[in-house]
């Protein structure tokens, strides 16, 4: 599906009869681009093999070659990995850029640099010292900041903070230098599971020793954390189904006499909008409507994150999988074909289809991507390790025209080539969709001033 600016299918179509095509295409990207209105960030946090999925290199020797077979798409010369089916059937709604590149191959860094939108790393960054006041702050954080003055809390992140095996929060989570005021809404929600990757209640363990998911549920009641408390935000939760029934109508009185901060009225506003408290009501969705995203922890969140994009949030990060449930070293592509690639596959096809249905799509920008990708050359243990110079991005929605491949890798998939990206141009790109005018600032705990682009939004998507 291809998005026009200021231009309906129907347009064109009336324009090509009258002979007046190229003129109307022509008029249209020359208007203004209309703004996106939401953005999701889906995270695969460990690092996707881009090798082994969107920029498979068949020609490539023995050793670096995968095991997968090359698919076709909808799309005449574009290729994906056998394993992705739904999304290839729907290639006409994505493009991607094969040409994303960080400055590190270790999780840390690289985390904290896709999630914040900046490679400079800050004075005193430690990889072993997070959340940290010190650290940049997320892009959701600055997304709060810029965007404030809204009924709902502007950015969302789900269902879970991104973790490694030993349960540390990853660096580039939390909004760090731009001071607690200004975290966005963590919802940990996600049912705990603390030794499984993957798409609970469907989690392994990467080494394929027998494990079964430690809940009788995929979600817990929410925790709410809303955009104060900084460092406190693990403690005190909530349970959102209950504070509603118990507390809806206190809040709506006190939010009538003016008693409350921003913080507190979006609070209100969560608590008391139907839309917002059904949105995490996903368990209970309709059957059809389950087994479309997966009924697992994979899919329902990318409904959830559709349900908040419907009821205003701006933004949403969905973060899938925790313990780094992408970090295949091992049995990469038993642990892809039969744990990750399929629930992935069929819950963003899912979205996209929704955002369709609901005619969000052009006004729904979402972007998929881990922190980097995988090395060309495969280890001992039949996995692939980071690979910090090479990843691909995968976008749809807000005007993004469908089916596009941009940029390139070597041979190998191991070297940029051509139109190399980075994190601040994949920030400036969510910065840019959601209207946050290019010479916006924000103010660190200190009092100095940083730009809030860094970077200039991906170019050729549209």
């Amino acid at each position: 599906m291809t998005a026009f600016t200021e231009l309906s299918r129907r347009q064109l179509l009336q324009s090509a009869a009258g002979g007046t095509l190229a003129a109307a295409t022509a008029s249209a990207h020359a208007a203004e681009r209309p703004r996106t209105k939401s953005v999701i960030f889906v995270f695969l946090t460990g690092g996707i093999s881009h090798i082994d999925t969107f920029d498979l290199k068949p020609e490539a020797p023995d050793g670096i070659r995968g095991e997968f077979k090359s698919i076709a798409t909808r799309t005449p010369g574009v290729q994906v990995c056998e394993h992705l089916p739904m999304l290839a059937q729907r290639s006409e709604l994505w493009s991607q850029v094969r040409s994303m590149a960080t400055d590190s191959s270790g999780h840390e860094p690289a985390c904290h640099m896709m999630l914040t939108g900046r490679r400079d790393l800050p004075i005193g960054f430690a990889v072993n010292d997070s959340p940290s006041p010190n650290e940049w702050p997320t892009i959701p954080a600055v997304i709060t900041y810029a965007l404030r003055d809204t009924k709902l809390p502007p950015a969302a992140v789900l269902p879970e903070p991104s973790v490694n095996e030993a349960g540390r929060v990853r660096p580039g989570q939390y909004a760090g230098r731009l001071g607690g005021q200004w975290e966005p809404w963590h919802i940990d929600i996600a049912a705990k599971c603390p030794l499984g990757n993957g798409a609970c209640p469907d989690c392994f363990r990467f080494e394929g020793t027998p494990f079964e998911h430690a809940s009788n549920a995929i979600f817990d009641v929410p925790g709410l954390a809303l955009p104060e408390g900084g460092r406190s935000r693990f403690a005190g939760r909530v349970g959102l189904l209950d504070y509603i029934h118990q507390q809806q109508r206190s809040l709506e009185r006190l939010s009538e006499v003016g008693k409350f901060d921003r913080q507190r009225r979006q609070a209100a506003g969560i608590l008391t909008d139907p839309k917002t408290s059904s949105a995490f009501n996903v368990e209970n969705a309709d059957e059809a409507t389950q087994e479309r995203y997966g009924k697992n922890k994979f899919g329902l969140s990318l409904l959830m994150a559709k349900r908040l994009v419907e009821a205003g949030v701006k933004y949403v990060q969905i973060n899938l999988g925790k313990n780094s449930s992408w970090d295949t070293h091992r049995r990469n592509f038993v642990n892809l074909k039969d744990n990750l690639l399929p629930p992935m596959d069929r819950g963003v096809s899912a979205l996209m289809d929704d955002l369709v249905e609901t005619g969000l799509i052009d006004d729904t920008l979402v972007i998929m991507t881990g922190e980097f990708g995988r090395t060309p050359k495969i280890n001992k243990d039949s996995g692939r390790d980071h690979w910090g110079p090479a990843n691909t991005v995968i976008l749809a929605g807000g005007g993004v025209q469908g089916g596009r491949v941009l940029g390139a890798t070597d041979r190998i998939a191991g070297e940029v080539t051509d139109f190399r990206q980075t994190p601040e141009n994949l920030s400036a790109t969510m910065y840019e969709a959601l209207g946050i005018p290019r010479d916006a600032h924000w103010t660190d705990v200190d009092g100095r001033p940083h730009a809030i682009f860094r970077g200039t939004p991906i170019s050729r998507l549209t």
